[in-house]
């Protein structure tokens, strides 16, 4: 049923050598990049493809809504691996515009296991609630509250024990926050970048 799939591999395999004879070569080698993306499942959003980067260039962990959590053993091992063993320079928390993990975390109904899952993006709602109310409709409120969400996780990466013991430690390390728009394909930095346990004090006062 998925020799579709299969057919499609090997023509996309020989396109890339065809273009880049080393491009596996060069796969197969250790690798070394200086990006850790944190973005949501959604397929529509691909991280590599997004900023014009080979694989190897970036890692990345996916989920839905691109959370943080604190207690999530999935991202934090994805984190420390990021942080502690690759040495990445940039953490880039990447959300988009149109979100359905948080467009279901402002709609009433019960959606089972995943309404556990979009507690903290329901929970940024309810706390921003007067302002999103300001919103001119729903479209606009998903869009500012997938904002609102990007800005919380990358206060949850740089309040990391992981990420406070890199800062401490000296390494060059940046937590960054964008979204990025499905409708043209850019990437909007939102400009809440910290680079220091310093600078982080002084944003959130932690």
């Amino acid at each position: 049923m998925l020799d579709n799939l299969i057919e499609n591999n090997r023509i996309w395999a020989e396109k890339k050598t065809q273009v880049d004879p080393e491009f596996f070569r060069r796969l197969v080698s250790q690798q070394n990049p200086e990006y850790f993306w944190i973005g949501c499942s959604d397929s529509r959003v691909p991280a590599n493809e997004i900023v014009n980067l080979d694989p190897g260039e970036m890692f990345v962990h996916r989920n839905v809504a691109n959370l943080a959590p604190p207690q999530d053993a999935n991202y934090l091992s994805t984190l420390q691996y990021a942080v502690a063993v690759l040495k990445v320079k940039h953490v880039l928390v990447v959300g988009h515009y149109g979100c359905g993990g948080v467009r279901t975390a402002l709609e009433s109904e019960d959606h089972g296991l995943i309404d556990h899952w979009l507690s903290p993006v329901r929970e940024l709602a309810h706390t921003h609630r007067h302002e999103l109310d300001e919103c001119a409709d729903q479209t606009a409120r998903v869009d500012h509250l997938c904002e609102l969400n990007v800005k919380a996780q990358v206060r949850n990466v740089t309040l990391n024990p992981i990420t406070t013991a890199a800062w401490r430690a000296g390494q060059d390390l940046t937590i960054h926050g964008w979204v990025y728009s499905i409708a043209n394909g850019h990437v909007t930095d939102l400009g809440v970048s910290i680079a220091s346990e310093d600078q982080r004090v002084a944003v959130y006062g932690l």
